[in-house]
Order: C-alpha cells, then sequence, then structure tokens
C-alpha cells in the first residue's frame, strides 16, 4: 500500500515530457522574442503595416481582420525574415544537439561524475534543484535528460547568465533560474534530485546554510539524492569545502568514492521511510 501511494504521488508529481512539436514551437517562440527585442517601436509598426497589407490581400474581404490575426502574422513575417526552420529540419538538427547534450564532456563534466549515473536514474518530469550558478553545465546536463531544472543563486548576474544559456541550448523549457535568499523563501518542489555547490554557500552565514540544506532535505522525496559537489583543486583556501556540509546529512546515506582527496565532494541518500515528512512538506 505504502509503495503504490508513494508511486502515485510521484506520478501527480511529475509533468508529462514535451512533444517534439511543443519543443519546437517553443524554439520559434524564443527567436521571434529575440528578434523584437531588437527592434524599435517604429520597425515593429512598420511590420505590423506589413502584416495588415498581406493579410488584406490574401483575405480579399472574405474574414475580419483582427487583432489575434494581425499578431499571429507579424510572427510569421519575423520567422520567415529569420529564416526559421521548418519542423523536419529543425528536427533532424535537434535530435542531434539533445544526444551530444546528455553527454558530461559537452559541458565539461567528468565521464566519472556523480552526476552522469543521477542522469541515468532520472525519469522525464523528475524535477532538479541545482543550488549555485556556477554549477550551471551540471543543471544543463540534467535538464537535457528531460529533468525539470530549478536553479538557485543568490546573484542576479550569473542568474541571467545562466537564464540566456538555456535558451541558446534549447532547453529553456525544462529549466527555471531564480534569485533566492539562502536560508529563506524556497518554491514549492518536491526534488528527486539537488545538486549542491558548496561555494555558492560559502558566503552565506552558518544558521542560512543549515537552514537552505534542511529545507531542501525535508522537501526531496524519499529516496532522492543529494549530490554535494567537489571542489576544483586551488592553491587558495576553500572558504567551504563538502566535509563542513556532510554532518548537515544525518539519518541519511552518505557515499565518498574510494580514496577521496579532501573536497571530493559525495552523495547522499534520503531513506525510503522518510515518507511522512516529504508529504508534509509537499502539502
Amino acid at each position: 500500500m505504502l509503495s503504490s501511494l508513494r508511486a502515485e504521488r510521484s506520478r501527480a508529481a511529475r509533468r508529462p515530457p514535451r512533444s517534439p512539436k511543443q519543443e519546437y514551437q517553443e524554439f520559434l517562440l524564443q527567436r521571434i522574442e529575440e528578434y523584437k527585442n531588437t527592434l524599435t517601436r517604429e520597425e515593429l509598426l512598420e511590420i505590423g503595416d506589413e502584416a495588415v497589407r498581406e493579410l488584406e490581400e490574401s483575405a480579399a474581404g472574405q474574414y475580419l481582420l483582427t487583432e489575434v490575426l494581425l499578431l499571429e502574422h507579424v510572427d510569421r513575417i519575423i520567422a520567415r525574415r529569420l529564416r526559421l526552420p521548418s519542423f523536419p529540419r529543425w528536427s533532424q538538427k535537434h535530435r542531434r544537439l539533445r544526444a551530444a547534450q546528455r553527454e558530461p564532456m559537452h559541458w565539461g563534466l567528468e565521464p566519472a561524475s556523480p552526476l552522469v549515473a543521477c542522469a541515468r536514474r532520472l525519469e522525464p518530469g523528475d524535477l532538479v534543484v541545482v543550488v549555485g550558478a556556477a554549477a550551471l553545465p551540471a543543471a544543463l546536463f540534467l535538464a537535457a535528460h528531460d529533468a525539470e531544472v530549478f536553479l538557485l543563486d543568490q546573484d542576479l548576474g550569473p542568474i541571467e547568465t545562466a537564464e540566456s544559456r538555456a535558451v541558446a541550448e534549447q532547453l529553456a523549457g525544462r529549466f527555471q533560474a531564480l534569485v533566492i535568499s539562502f536560508g529563506g523563501w524556497l518554491p514549492d518542489v518536491s526534488p528527486s534530485l539537488v545538486v549542491v555547490d558548496p561555494a555558492a554557500l560559502a558566503p552565506a552565514r552558518a544558521r542560512d546554510r543549515r537552514a537552505l540544506l534542511a529545507e531542501l532535505q525535508a522537501r526531496t522525496r524519499p529516496g532522492g539524492e543529494h549530490v554535494v559537489l567537489a571542489v576544483p583543486a586551488a592553491s587558495q583556501v576553500i572558504p567551504l569545502g563538502p566535509e563542513a556540509l556532510q554532518s548537515e546529512y544525518g539519518g541519511w546515506q552518505v557515499t565518498r568514492r574510494r580514496r577521496a582527496t579532501a573536497g571530493a565532494g559525495f552523495i547522499a541518500v534520503k531513506s525510503e521511510r522518510q515518507v511522512d515528512t516529504a508529504a508534509r512538506v509537499s502539502e
């Protein structure tokens, strides 16, 4: 009974994966909106006048020219100017792009990274939270595996950069980047996987770090995983290493690489028995 309830809750939380047609429409809208943002008001009005002339010529007075028809035709004119690909041509290139994005080396990640194994275990629509904008490559790698990814950081600049990169990689439909205060508000999510960059937590107060991790742990689904990333080897002093965060995972199954050096990171798995905690948080 418990297993069936857990499975039902998991299915209800997932969004169905987007169809290729939906992804194509998102691609068109993103490119069209990007182009509109580069135009002056006068240039937009000129395109509007062109759309009116074309619609009037094609309609020959057979239907009423509405604002919706006009806006749709403006988008068609812009798509024509940008020479945006047809669905078959886009689909062929998109499949090749997505296959490349599912390889860790595409993002500069190590093939032996624990994120690779985590990505294989994700199901389409699973929710992932990534803490720290510097972990953007990990976030986009997981989004390429059809996960719904939330990237959280305290600084606006890196978040805006992350959003632009997601659009360029055609992953914006599966990706949200949010500015939050660590230890404060969190989006209402129940992740299957949480990825933490320790460097992102270094500037925060200790109590705010603990509050953020405790909230993410409570929201994580039973059996879910937290990956605390390794800190790159450097000559300078590491402000906050993964080892400093391991003590926050009491009651979780913590795994580190064999013969791991300092700063190597770890994986923590939430017990399947912690169903009630997750259910209370999600209600």
